[in-house]
């Protein structure tokens, strides 16, 4: 099982360049950098993780210039979007960011991906909430066309262009990984019929390691080699009992949160973590 880190890249964080070394130094798999682009002052939409929306939500930096930044200062860990808002991005412009970052990186980029919680965010951004999920996944299959493709073209009912020429194209073939964010059954779903893995979040959505069983059975009947499909649990309990049963059920990776702190506060949690990782396993 991997163990990645997850963080609200912010001004007032640690740098990532900073981030990057030291996470690297200490052996975890992977970072995640999370998004929004900007938040309504309107608040209409209620946050999933509680009364209050945390201040690290508007003030959070481009997911791909933060790892672009760790990518500067590191030679082996992976570098993930933990996720990346593609319905609230143009398609064309995301899927040439993804193919630079990996190639600025030699190949180690990972792009989680989601439809979001804030519908006046999406809005903002001229989409429906009521059909962000066909979005996301038109939006998913134009880019893997034009990473794909010398001349790539797409044609949905509601992402449609003729062809056109992109490059770079990625360093991984046939593209980097996609994960899937979202719960369980809805978020499963999307990440079999067109992810190479699923994502839920801790703690949201009941035992994970209970529902991997009918996860896998989902994968077999929709024509997909469960085994194929790494299941990620994101912000992952912390604790030494919680990681190990996540192991055992055959979690491919759990990933830890990081508040937005400076150097000085995160390197003490990153220690802490590291230990944490050793005694799992």
């Amino acid at each position: 099982m991997h163990f990645g880190l997850t963080i609200f890249p912010t001004e007032y964080s640690i740098s990532m360049v900073e981030l990057g070394r030291a996470a690297e130094e200490r052996e975890f798999e992977s970072i995640w950098v999370s998004e929004h682009s900007h938040i309504p002052v309107s608040r209409r939409t209620p946050w999933p993780g509680g009364p209050e929306l945390p201040k690290m939500y508007h003030d959070t930096l481009d997911p791909f210039v933060a790892l672009a930044a760790a990518a500067s200062s590191t030679s082996r860990i992976k570098l993930a979007t933990g996720i990346c808002l593609v319905v609230e991005r143009d398609p064309i412009h995301t899927a040439k960011q993804v193919a630079s970052i990996d190639q600025i990186s030699g190949g180690r980029f990972l792009f989680g991906i989601g439809g979001g919680w804030n519908l006046e965010e999406m809005e903002n951004h001229g989409t429906r909430p009521e059909s962000r999920f066909n979005l996301m996944r038109e939006r998913v299959e134009a880019m893997k066309a034009i990473w794909t493709q010398d001349e790539a073209e797409y044609h949905g009912d509601l992402i449609d262009f003729d062809p056109i020429y992109m490059w770079p194209k990625p360093a991984q073939s046939p593209h980097p990984p996609i994960h899937v964010g979202g719960g369980f059954p809805g978020g499963a779903r999307r990440a079999i019929r067109y992810g190479d893995g699923w994502m839920p979040i801790g703690g949201r959505d009941g035992d994970i390691a209970e529902r991997l069983p009918h996860f896998r059975e989902m994968a077999r009947e929709a024509g997909r080699d469960p085994e194929r499909i790494e299941v990620s649990v994101f912000a992952a309990e912390s604790k030494q009992a919680a990681l190990a049963r996540h192991r055992d059920a055959g979690i491919s990776r759990v990933v830890l949160v990081l508040p937005p702190a400076p150097r000085d506060e995160i390197l003490p949690i990153l220690d802490s973590y590291a230990s944490l990782m050793d005694s799992v396993g």
